[in-house]
This record gives structure tokens, sequence and C-alpha cells, in this order.
């Protein structure tokens, strides 16, 4: 579960691709349901999702085609796809991702 409470997002969450360059952290969780967190960045792009699994949070990777159609396992944040998590820490998950990604934020 949560370790920080979830704040109302400040931003209008978007599903379309996402330009090349540095993604906008620090990134943000928006809980779907117990099992699922939605990952944004700072400026509402959806990235990706953390799933439980077996006890266990994992990151999926998310992108999406010109025509805005779902890519899972695609998207900026591909090779950080099944990188997993003890907890839903906002902080510890956008540092994490965006730090193997080498993105400021």
């Amino acid at each position: 579960m949560l370790t920080t409470p979830p704040l109302p997002p400040t931003f209008t969450p978007t599903y379309r691709p996402v330009p090349p360059g540095p993604l906008a952290g620090p990134l943000q969780l928006l809980p779907v349901n117990a099992d699922v967190m939605a990952v944004h960045t700072a400026t509402g792009a959806h990235v990706g999702s953390l799933k439980k699994l077996g006890g266990v949070w994992k990151f999926k990777a998310m992108g999406y085609d010109a025509a805005g159609r779902m890519e899972p396992g695609h998207g900026p944040l591909t090779e950080q796809h099944n990188m997993a998590f003890a907890a839903i820490d906002e902080a510890e998950v956008s540092a994490r991702l965006l730090g193997a990604l080498g993105s400021a934020g």
C-alpha cells in the first residue's frame, strides 16, 4: 500500500505518444485499484503502471503509437519494464525510474 498519501493530480492525464527527450519529473502515481497505480510524468503523460503481482509491485512500461493506440512494454521507460518495488513510495518510484533513464526530476 502507499507509504505516502496520494494527492489530487496537479496535471491532466494524457494518453498519447511522449516526445523524445527528458521526462518531466517527478513522476506521479494515480490509484486505479488496490493492485494497480498509473504512472504519469509531471506534465501528465502516461508512461506505465505499477501492478502488484505476488506481493511485489512491478513497473509495466506503456507507450502509444502515432494513432494513440496503447503499446504495452513500450514508451520512454521501456528499459525499466518489470522493475520491482517492495512498496509504493512516489519519491522512490520516481527516483529509480527516472534515475535509470538518466532524466532529471
